[in-house]
């Protein structure tokens, strides 16, 4: 029998210009059968807004939310105890990003602290990229212990790349340092972690002029990095080596002549296929990841099975791919052929209002 699987849904649920509708229902947890591709809604919460990222501490059960509202100066970051016996979710606190459209967040390796990566519009307010809370005893945030602000030459698109955009934090397999994408700077961003939650600026690479780095999967051998970059929807491959970090190639994630923004991008458990997607084609594109060079090679294009795949899972048995299609209003499931990479549309589909997160977990 599989072990349980748990999905932890983010979906809109107010208004914001740059969103085409908001009829999510805030924060859900389903129960998920990947054998029988059968899935029950255990709990929700519809007391958090627009909860657009995810992420989730299996060990203690708690899932840490962002919040993302328009015309806010600052978002927030909560957490939620999810009980699997009780089936239910049950508050903790939050905490202000000190940056406005908190965009990601993520668990540090060692679970001492949660990272907030904001996007930011305007210049009101902290005006932080990064901050780092550590987590209390009852899995809790602390006040941020530390931020930084990421500035720099701008790109060349005028109207997407006016100020910094800091889209995501990520640390490397070792743990330690992480990885900032700023969409507005067209770099990523190294930074040491500190045991304190101090962030020390170590290294940086810089994209093709426009791209617009959004998301990143990492190689588990720390070597290769991989950027979805959502202006020119193409895919980045980054080597890493003692700290420095080299571009190496940039290759379209869509078809010729389609007008289309990348969003998200992961790697196969064992690291052999990349998938990135695509709104506006609404697809997913698969690779082949050359295990020596890191190298991508296309293999796919695969619809989405819906509208604007914001963002999107694997199983953590690599079977199964979840897309969150934000404007189809669902969760698509697709069956994934291990040996090369191809998806499937299974059919099936877990109905929910405007999904932009989907986190898998096993407790």
């Amino acid at each position: 029998m599989s072990q349980p699987l748990y999905l932890a849904v983010g979906s809109l649920n107010r208004e914001a210009p740059y969103f085409q509708g908001a009829r999510g229902e805030g924060l859900t947890i389903f129960s998920f059968d990947e054998d029988a591709l059968g899935w029950t809604r255990l709990a929700n919460t519809s007391t958090i807004d627009n909860p657009t990222f995810l992420s989730v501490n299996a060990a203690s059960g708690v899932v840490y939310a962002n919040s993302e509202v328009f015309g806010w100066h600052e978002g927030t970051v909560s957490a939620f105890r999810f009980s699997p016996a009780t089936k239910t979710l049950t508050y903790i606190n939050k905490q202000p990003t000190l940056g406005s459209i908190s965009a990601y967040n993520m668990v540090s390796r060692d679970r001492r602290f949660v990272l907030v990566a904001n996007y930011s519009m305007g210049g009101d307010g902290p005006d932080q990229s990064v901050a780092v809370f550590p987590i209390r005893k009852d899995g809790g945030l602390a006040p941020a212990a530390t931020s930084v602000r990421l500035d720099g030459p701008l790109g060349p698109v005028a109207d997407r790349q006016e100020r910094p955009h800091a889209h995501i934090v990520s640390e490397i397999p070792e743990g330690g340092v992480v990885l900032v994408a700023d969409l507005g700077l067209d770099q990523v961003v190294e930074y040491a972690l500190s045991n304190d939650g101090t962030l020390m600026r170590s290294a940086s690479v810089t994209l093709p002029a426009g791209a617009g780095p959004r998301h990143v999967a990492q190689h588990a051998n720390g070597r290769f990095i991989y950027i979805s970059n959502e202006l020119d929807s193409t895919v980045s491959f980054v080597a890493r080596d003692a700290g420095s970090m080299t571009l190496k190639q940039t290759l379209s994630t869509i078809r010729p002549g389609v007008e289309s923004h990348g969003a998200d991008i992961h790697l196969s458990p064992d690291g052999r296929f990349l998938y990135c997607s695509n709104r506006g084609e609404d697809s997913i594109a698969c690779f082949m990841v050359d295990q020596a060079t890191g190298q991508l090679t296309l293999q796919d294009i695969q619809p989405s099975g819906g509208k604007t795949p914001r963002n999107f899972a694997l199983t953590p048995s690599g079977r199964h791919v979840l897309v969150a299609n934000q404007n189809g209003d669902a969760i698509v499931i697709f069956r994934r052929n291990e040996e090369t990479g191809a998806l499937t549309d299974s059919g099936r589909r877990i109905e929910i209002g405007t999904p932009v997160c989907v986190r898998p977990f096993i407790p």
